[in-house]
């Protein structure tokens, strides 16, 4: 592995937080400077904290910490998907909760490799 690039929760949060920003600018206008600006900083701040942790995987309790930021900001998505999807309807919103749900798995097994395997 050369770079977080490497990394398969980081490909995936990287391309769900496309789909995240391109949903959002089809939100009623009222809404994209609410939700739908929450939402997008919580869906690229797991993608964000998984690079800033990799770069700190000298230190694997640092690494971890970030991976856990990012898991919690897996999360916060999924909590605000399902609001969006709640008041508005969108089948998208549907699909992405699907996709964030995946990747909060795929979080959780990285984070319990990284205790149990990472070498310092």
């Amino acid at each position: 592995m050369k770079s977080y690039r490497d990394l398969d929760v980081y490909q995936l949060s990287y391309k769900l937080a496309i789909e995240v920003h391109e949903m959002t600018m089809k939100l009623p206008k009222y809404e994209l400077y609410e939700q739908g600006s929450q939402i997008r900083r919580s869906s690229k701040s797991i993608k964000d904290n998984i690079a800033e942790g990799y770069g700190r995987r000298r230190y694997k309790a640092e690494f971890i910490r970030f991976l856990i930021f990012a898991h919690s900001s897996c999360d916060e998505t999924i909590s605000q998907l399902n609001m969006i999807n709640d008041i508005h309807n969108l089948k998208k919103a549907s699909s992405l909760i699907l996709n964030y749900e995946e990747l909060s798995k795929k979080m959780n097994k990285f984070i319990q490799y990284v205790e149990k395997n990472w070498n310092t």
